[in-house]
């Protein structure tokens, strides 16, 4: 049981790294953050921690390996998740400045930037992070190092929940700081401009996955 301790901690250090480095799911919670508010960048950060699910099944019964030493179907995820990364960019690349309106006017009319459902939310989190193959190189190695057949499948189960959970609540809590209200205040109206940045970032990485 010890050993199996110290491959946690490893595991989870290693984790730690791994999700607190920007990627996709940094650069979606950022731009919902301040895209829709605290309360639907959490809920993408949920969705976010249930895709390192998906990750996690597969990595248990084998298949990241197959997916790694297969090409065409590495490829072919590396291209779905670009194309889904160039959806999100777009929208993020889109956003202006507030529309400057009298306070009649502002009460009168619907908010300029609409928000998503909470459904969507967690959908937009769950399939930005479960269709990011670099997250199957990462599952790969995490579970090829740490993990080996001996390991008992309740180990490896909780391991797997821990990260799934874990990097839910990192992302929780990023959705949390970006939406106080200090922040809210410091962003001001300029915050289209990170939100654009995003776009750029999200473009960044989808070419990368393609040209890679």
């Amino acid at each position: 049981m010890a050993m199996f301790w110290q491959d946690f901690i490893t595991i989870a250090l290693v984790h730690l790294v791994a999700v607190a480095s920007p990627g996709p799911d940094f650069a979606i919670v950022v731009r919902n953050s301040l895209a829709y508010g605290r309360r639907i960048a959490i809920f993408t950060s949920i969705g976010i921690g249930l895709g390192i699910l998906i990750h996690v099944a597969y990595s248990l019964v084998g298949l990241s390996v197959v997916i790694k030493t297969t090409p065409w179907l590495y490829q072919a995820i590396s291209y779905l998740a670009a194309a889904y990364l160039i959806y999100l960019a777009i929208g993020a690349l889109k956003s202006g400045p507030p529309t400057a309106t009298s306070d009649k006017e502002q009460a009168a009319k619907i908010p300029v930037k609409s928000s998503i459902s909470p459904k969507k939310a967690l959908w937009m989190g769950f399939l930005t992070n479960g269709l990011n193959p670099k997250a199957t190189l990462f599952f790969l190695s995490l579970f090829t190092a740490f993990i080996d057949v001996d390991t008992p499948m309740g180990i490896k189960l909780t391991y797997g929940i821990y990260l799934a959970v874990a990097t839910g609540m990192w992302f929780c809590f990023l959705s949390f700081i970006l939406g106080s209200g200090r922040v809210t205040q410091l962003l001001g109206k300029k915050g289209y401009w990170l939100d654009r940045t995003m776009g750029v970032l999200l473009l960044g990485l989808a070419a990368k996955l393609v040209f890679a």
